[in-house]
Formats: structure tokens, C-alpha cells, sequence
């Protein structure tokens, strides 16, 4: 029967390491270590071991270290490099004990062994092919993940397979695109009669897209760069997290959320931006620009439940009552202002919509904008407070503002600074009621609603009106299920 050493380690052999007899040891707390000439070398197993492989009489450990080489002291943000360290067994049975001390200690660690990857060629700069072959595919291999990556030929493609896959057959999903193949996934998972063990699926996201608002929120947790090395690190360590989903009903549609809902402004940015995608990242700048000199304010009115400490914002539904039918009827004195609050959720939802305090602002409004995470995309810290799991969603609400002050406004948005700005309300809901209406300087035009980077609803007169979308420009409601997703996270 194998035992650990009198010291508590797992295994410490003789080995040779460049040609030189050395001790190396690894620790119960995870650690190789070992002596090249007079000072100590040592790996982090799992935070720097990717896999190993033997062939022949030696073992080779893939690693990825911080340049510029492998040391156990160090600092700073020095980037990542990919490393092989190999050692040789002095003997057939040493050579067996280490790949299977080895290969448990990995095991332990909770690690995924084979995953669904989806590659979005379309999106962003249309780089994910390439940003798979060079980061993601080398790493996965170095970690002996087996994996099967398909490309999304269309839009909805990933929600189409993530609907119809026998989850059985792997460990996760792993989205290399944009946000927007992960809300596909999310809905597919969702929509699934098995959804309650489905959406327990942890999700990974690989920035390759214009916006990359998740990766830039997980991987900026730790202060990690929002790059594809950092995140397939993420996804093989196999470290999980939490993440709050909102549901968009409007009637019986529904539409699953875990980024953002924009309407107006921001929506009017996202959107309509797309007609310059041949700019790149810097669309967005740009067009900024134009709305904001050519700035449009919105009819409309949101209803909201409040989180604690935030019933201050808006206005008391004062005088009126709730009457139950299918829905919830909250009606005024005068029978005005109905809202029309319709129970959903999944089988087992709990939320008791009738009992929750609702409060309102009417508009006008230059934006409203609703956020699950803290980053909108890699240069926009949207909603500094926003947590991954709190359920609740963080609301940033403009009213009124000049051009210069808005100006000013905006070039704070890389670093969440201008949400405390005095023209910026900013608070948390845990369930909302959009009213949009219509343009005031123009009223036969309406707007944008636009949720994840995809537009949900197009108004009159907007841009591409004419195309079809999942809602109509009318009322919806957002409610949020906490933590009922799951991601692959630094830590």
C-alpha cells in the first residue's frame, strides 16, 4: 500500500532534471518543488500546471508561468508564458507512481475533462477562428481537455444546439465570440424541458467580440487583462461562480438576460453604431458623438421594486390597489397608469410580484439602462456596484442633461466615475416595468430596446424598423432569478 513520506508529502523521489540527480517533491498543498544548483525551483500545480504527458521514461509538465521564468516569488503584471518543464523517473515503478500521484492531484482539483466550444466567426473583427487555433486550442491541448468546437453558421445557431445537445457528454460550454453566444446559450439552456439541471451547466466566455463585456467583468475581478489566455486559464482551472439571470416578458414571449437592457441613448448607440462596423471598436466613439449632438429625449415612464436602502428613488404608487387575475392589476384611484404585471418564472419561481413595493419615474428620459455585471464591454464600466450574484439589477437612469456636461459624462464611463454624476440616478431593482414611448422632438419616431447587444424591440422611424424583432415597442418586464447560472471564473 503507498504511503505519503514522513513529511506529509504526496511524493519525493530522485529524479533528473537537465541531466542532474535532484530531489523533486510534490507537496500535499500542491506544490513541485526542487533545487537547480543552489536555488530552489517551484510550481504552483493549480495555478501554473496546465497537464503532463509522459513519453518514454520522461514526464512532461505543461505549465504557464509568469515571464520570465518559473520561480515561487514574483510580482507584478509581467504577462503569461507557456512553458514545458520535463523530468525523468530514475526507475519504471518511480516513473508510474508519478504520473499517478500527478494525475490525481489534478483530478482533485475539479478540473473539466471535455467541453462544448462555440466559435463565432461573424463577430467582432471576425477573429475567433484565429483567436481559438492560437490561444484556446494550445492550452486546452496542454491540459488534455478533450473538446468538440463547432462554429456558429447563423444567428441563434448556439441556442438551436444547446436546445436539442445531450449534456451528458461534457463538462461545460465555452463561448469564443462576443456576448452574444452566451445569451444564445442561456436561452437554449433555458427553453430545455431538463432546464432546472441544464442551466447548472458552467458557462465559459472567451473574449473575441466587439463589446466582451462578460470576460471583461470576471477577469477584471482579479485585475487580470480581458484577453483569451486569461480566460481559457479560467475555464481549465475550472474555478465556478454564480450569475444572476433576468427573464424580458412581453405577453408570452420571454427572453433571457445576463448582460444589459439599454433603452435610448446607450440602446440608440449599440445599435445603430452597426452602420459604421467597419470602424471597429472605435463605432462606438464615434457615433457617441453624433447622439450626443444630435441628442434625442424619450417619452416614457419605468416602473421598479426597489433594493433596500434604495426606496428613496422615484415616486409611491400612492392610492392604489392590487387586484389579482391572471396577472397583477395595480390600478389608481383615477383607473389610470394601469401596470399590467404578469406572473412568470420557472416551475418552482417563488417571486411574489404582488407583495413587492413598486415605485415609478415618468420621463422624459435620455437613458435607461439596466446591468447584470459591471463592465458593458471592455472600455465601459457601466455599473461599478453590480454584483454577479446579489439578484438584483443595478439601474442608470439620465433624465436631463446639456451636450458639454454629457460629454463630460460619457469620457467617465471607462471607469464607472460618472455614475455619480448629479444628472445619473443610479440604484438597484430587483423587478422593473419599461413604458417606452416616443421621440419628444419627433413623435412619429420611437426608439431601440436593446438587450446583450441584440435588439429586442424596434420602434417607429428607428434604424432597420423594418426588420423583424422578438417584441414589439411596447410594454415588458424584467424580473431577476438570483444565481441561477453558472460561469467559469478566475476565482
Amino acid at each position: 500500500m503507498e504511503q505519503q513520506n514522513e513529511g506529509g508529502d504526496i511524493v519525493s523521489e530522485l529524479v533528473k532534471i537537465k541531466g542532474v540527480d535532484t530531489t523533486l517533491t510534490l507537496t500535499c498543498a500542491g506544490m513541485l518543488k526542487w533545487h537547480d544548483g543552489q536555488r530552489l525551483r517551484c510550481l504552483t500545480v493549480e495555478k501554473e500546471v496546465l497537464g503532463f504527458s509522459t513519453v518514454g521514461s520522461q514526464v512532461f509538465v505543461k505549465t504557464v508561468v509568469e515571464t520570465p521564468g518559473l520561480c515561487c516569488v514574483g510580482g507584478g503584471d509581467k504577462g503569461l508564458t507557456r512553458k514545458t518543464f520535463v523530468f525523468e523517473p530514475l526507475s519504471e515503478g518511480s516513473l508510474q507512481l508519478w504520473s499517478r500521484k500527478l494525475g490525481q492531484y489534478i483530478d482533485s482539483l475539479g478540473r473539466p475533462k471535455k467541453l462544448l466550444i462555440f466559435v463565432n466567426p461573424f463577430g467582432g473583427r471576425k477573429s475567433a477562428t484565429k483567436i481559438f487555433a492560437a490561444d484556446v486550442k494550445p492550452l486546452l491541448d496542454d491540459a488534455n481537455i478533450l473538446y468538440t468546437m463547432q462554429e456558429t453558421k447563423h444567428q441563434l445557431h448556439a441556442k438551436e444546439i444547446t436546445y436539442k445537445m445531450d449534456l451528458s457528454m461534457y463538462d461545460g460550454i465555452v463561448c469564443v465570440s462576443g456576448d452574444g453566444i452566451l445569451v444564445e446559450v442561456i436561452n437554449g439552456l433555458l427553453e430545455r424541458e431538463d432546464w432546472d439541471s441544464a442551466i447548472r451547466m458552467p458557462l465559459g466566455v472567451v473574449p473575441a467580440g466587439t463589446g466582451n463585456g462578460m470576460a471583461k467583468s470576471l477577469l477584471d475581478l482579479v485585475g487580470y487583462p480581458c484577453t483569451a489566455l486569461y480566460a481559457v486559464l479560467a475555464v481549465i482551472r475550472g474555478h465556478k461562480r454564480s450569475l444572476d439571470v433576468a427573464t424580458i416578458l412581453q405577453g408570452e414571449t420571454r427572453f433571457y438576460c445576463v448582460l444589459m437592457l439599454a433603452w435610448g441613448l446607450v440602446a440608440d448607440i449599440d445599435i445603430e453604431s452597426e452602420k459604421y462596423r467597419w470602424m471597429g471598436s472605435a463605432r462606438m466613439e464615434f457615433y457617441a458623438l453624433q447622439r450626443i449632438f444630435h441628442l434625442r429625449t424619450y417619452n416614457g415612464r419605468i416602473y421598479f421594486v426597489p433594493a433596500p436602502g434604495f426606496e428613496a428613488f422615484g415616486d409611491e404608487l400612492s392610492g392604489h390597489t392590487v387586484e389579482c387575475a391572471k396577472g397583477i392589476c395595480a390600478r389608481g384611484q383615477n383607473q389610470e397608469g394601469m401596470i399590467n404585471i404578469q406572473q412568470h418564472g420557472y416551475r418552482d419561481s417563488n417571486i411574489d410580484l404582488q407583495s413587492l413595493n413598486w415605485r415609478t419615474i415618468e420621463g422624459p428620459f435620455i437613458s435607461v439602462w439596466l446591468h447584470n455585471v459591471p463592465w458593458g464591454s471592455e472600455d465601459t464600466m457601466a455599473a461599478p456596484d453590480a454584483k454577479f450574484a446579489d439578484g438584483y439589477l443595478d439601474l442608470i437612469i439620465m433624465k436631463t442633461c446639456s451636450k458639454l456636461p454629457l460629454l463630460a459624462l460619457m469620457a467617465e464611463m471607462n471607469n464607472g466615475k460618472y455614475v455619480k454624476s448629479p444628472h445619473v440616478l443610479y440604484l438597484k431593482v430587483k423587478a422593473f416595468i419599461l413604458e417606452p414611448g416616443s421621440q419628444i422632438a419627433d413623435p412619429s419616431k420611437e426608439g431601440i430596446i436593446d438587450s446583450d447587444g441584440e435588439v429586442l424591440a424596434r420602434g417607429k422611424g428607428t434604424y432597420n424598423c423594418d426588420q423583424k424583432s422578438l417584441l414589439t415597442y411596447g410594454k415588458l418586464q424584467i424580473t431577476v432569478d438570483q444565481g441561477l447560472a453558472t460561469l467559469f471564473t478566475p476565482i
